[in-house]
């Protein structure tokens, strides 16, 4: 690249934040809980759309964790977490675990102790991790697992556009 190239990158203008949220916001993803336990055994979780597979060999996914979360110093702490994709009929639990309000979100008893993490045992699929690494990026860590056990079934997802939480209907899409 020729110097003056990176020149005018260095003078372009600064993307708007709104502008960057509401880009963002148009691109459709499921809608996903992840757990964990801190080091006394007590459960924390959170809603993220930002989840995606990293690797095949070895298996590895990634999440993203606001570092405003509350939740934060427990995921910082722990050596593993579950990540479990929603189905329809569970937007409720992902509108719960997405609150920065509530206290106690694992008071419905959705989620079983048979993993070593809160264990959403109707979820459409879900991965069971090590922590693999921590990744800073801006104002986020990235959680990168190493998926130990993978569960799936059949049922149709939540996804999330447009800041709201959205079902599959057939050939269609409501809003929840």
């Amino acid at each position: 690249m020729a110097d003056g190239a990176y020149e005018a990158a260095a003078h372009r203008p600064s993307v708007d934040l709104a502008s960057f949220r509401d880009a963002m916001a148009r691109f459709a993803s499921g809608v996903t809980v992840v757990t964990t336990l801190d080091d006394a055994g007590r459960p924390h979780g959170f809603t993220a759309s930002s989840f995606t597979s990293l690797s095949h060999e070895p298996p590895l996914v990634l999440v993203c964790l606001a570092n405003s979360a509350r939740c934060y110093s427990a995921f910082m702490t722990a050596g593993q977490f579950g990540v479990f994709m929603l189905r329809q009929h569970q937007w409720a639990i992902g509108a719960r675990f997405a609150s920065k309000d509530l206290t106690d979100k694992f008071v419905d008893g959705a989620f079983d102790y048979l993993y070593p993490v809160p264990h959403l045992s109707d979820a459409l699929s879900s991965v069971i991790c090590r922590v693999h690494d921590r990744v800073q990026g801006g104002d986020h860590t990235i959680l990168i697992g190493e998926v130990l056990a993978a569960t799936y079934s059949d049922g149709e997802p939540i996804v999330f556009f447009n800041r709201r939480q959205w079902r599959i209907v057939a050939d269609t899409v409501e809003a929840s």
